[in-house]
């Protein structure tokens, strides 16, 4: 009994989706942001161009203010274009961010609405669980995390910072453009360096969190029989299951309308398809039956594969009420039956038993 109390077993599709609608989510914060930074790296050095234009139109368009009286209706203007050109240089940056930052965390549990986290909980601000929240090993592992890769990053960054230290006395040598262009490339590498680090801990900080997820979404088996219980009663899962089984039932009796000896007809409303092989079966067998629109699908299935239909309406109507599909036809329609499976094996220049005459 303890065994099935312990929660040993992986969580099953439906814990894993009532969690979903609950807006619980594997997720890692470090694994949007390095997607997010990233991003804004690469958005910023492609708009570097377009900015650059922005801030000298800027620039030369305070140069025209020189000398001007600073009235109420030039500050104004003054206020009007510089809210303007920063709108105009942030705004493209800021979206592409805002997209990064959506997919970055799309991108790690797939795309989820819900309102549920939203709804109000008097547990959420129970002081007691607060404090304990505050002190509790998650919260010592997430500041050893951040403590070890702040000292990391900032450790490799200074190491970078040193070399570039020594370039220094030749890149006071250089035109102004060239050291511009030389801080543009170290500050890429600088970029680039503090980029890999990021990613290589949210790398690992995406598989402690998913782990932590699973770990706490196990079930056990107690919980997984409850769960069966239930899906088990739900209406509609059993009508879902029906129509799954009559589905497949009904392919698995199409197919075996080709290999009939006979489809015995109504002619309309009924339809019999029988094959009688003494090998396997002591007496004829009911492979396939329909009525109405079903009937009409094994009648054309029967022309098409050249299968012989005989009308022959009470003995339709007695095989398609008292015999189950893939069951021997009893011994009261012995002697009908044979006389139609005599008839088609005439035609056919075949005996009873299967062979050639």
């Amino acid at each position: 009994m303890a065994d099935d109390l312990e929660k040993t077993e992986e969580p099953t599709a439906k814990k894993i989706e009532d969690a979903r609608k609950e807006g619980n989510v594997p997720k890692s914060q470090d694994m949007a942001g390095i997607a997010t930074l990233f991003v804004a790296i690469l958005a910023f050095l492609l708009l570097f161009g377009f900015i650059a234009e922005r801030m000298d139109a800027l620039v030369r368009y305070y140069l025209t203010l020189i000398g001007v009286p600073l009235e109420r209706e030039a500050l104004f203007d003054l206020m009007l274009v510089t809210m303007r050109e920063f709108l105009i240089m942030t705004l493209p940056l800021s979206l592409i961010v805002a997209v990064a930052g959506v997919i970055g965390n799309v991108a790690q549990f797939g795309f989820l609405f819900t309102t549920q986290p939203l709804v109000p909980d008097l547990k959420k601000i129970d002081p007691i669980k607060g404090f304990a929240n505050l002190v509790s090993l998650k919260k010592l592992i997430e500041g050893a995390k951040i403590t070890l890769k702040s000292l990391t990053a900032m450790g490799v960054g200074f190491i970078f910072f040193l070399m570039f230290i020594e370039e220094l006395p030749t890149v006071a040598l250089f035109g102004f453009g060239d050291q511009m262009a030389w801080m543009r490339d170290k500050a890429i590498v600088m970029a680039l360096v503090m980029l890999t680090i990021l990613f290589v801990f949210a790398v690992f900080d995406l598989m402690i969190i998913r782990k932590q997820y699973f770990d706490k979404l196990k079930m056990s088996k107690q919980e997984i029989k409850d769960e069966h219980k239930n899906m088990e009663g739900d209406p509609h899962i059993k009508a879902k299951i029906r129509q799954i089984q009559m589905q497949a039932s009904r392919k698995r009796m199409m197919a075996a309308v080709p290999e009939a000896d006979v489809v015995i007809t109504n002619p309309t409303h009924y339809a019999v398809a029988i094959r009688y092989d003494e090998k396997k079966h002591a007496a004829p067998v009911v492979v396939a039956k329909g009525k109405d629109q079903l009937a009409l699908q094994i009648k054309k299935i029967a022309r098409e594969h050249r299968v012989h239909i005989v009308e022959n309406p009470p003995l339709a109507r007695s095989l398609y009420r008292e015999v189950e599909i893939d069951r021997p036809i009893p011994e009261t329609l012995f002697a009908a039956v044979a006389e139609v499976l005599a008839y088609v094996y005439k035609m056919n220049h075949r005996t009873l038993g299967g062979g050639k005459r």
